[in-house]
């Protein structure tokens, strides 16, 4: 089989790109450590932890999860702070709503600290007319 040379470019280029590193937070960013979220009307407890590195291991009932995530450094002008996801690994075990998440999802989220810094919401837009939380900062767990 005979490539061209702006194919085979082009197959490079997606590889690196999928290889690429995420962007790390700030080394001081509020989102970094692990949360706890209770699923109203269940005992079903989802954990976030929330590294340095840029990942994330998400353990929701039997399913845990991993990510790479982007999280912009400062809160927008309605105090949100931007936060893209992509799921790049799971055990394909059910969550605390009966899925399974896909890997390969990708999602946006809109994240407002309470003045603690201690307890959080996800929100699906800057609206915040579709969030999910209190998520609870887990005191001297590492990430």
């Amino acid at each position: 089989m005979n490539y061209s040379l702006p194919t085979v470019t082009l197959v490079l280029v997606a590889c690196l790109a999928q290889a690429a590193p995420p962007r790390t937070p700030k080394a001081d960013h509020p989102v970094l450590g692990s949360w706890t979220f209770v699923v109203p009307g269940t005992s079903c407890e989802e954990t976030y932890h929330v590294r340095p590195n840029g990942t994330t291991l998400v353990t929701s009932a039997e399913e845990v999860t991993e990510s790479v995530y982007e999280i912009d450094d400062t809160a927008g002008p309605k105090g949100l702070y931007k936060m893209t996801d992509e799921i790049v690994k799971g055990n394909g075990r059910k969550d605390c709503s009966g899925h399974v998440t896909e890997t390969g999802q990708k999602s946006t989220n809109y994240i407002r600290f309470d003045p603690s810094g201690n307890v959080m919401i996800m929100c699906r837009d800057e609206t915040m007319k579709a969030c999910f939380g209190p998520l609870r900062r887990v005191r001297g767990q590492a990430t």
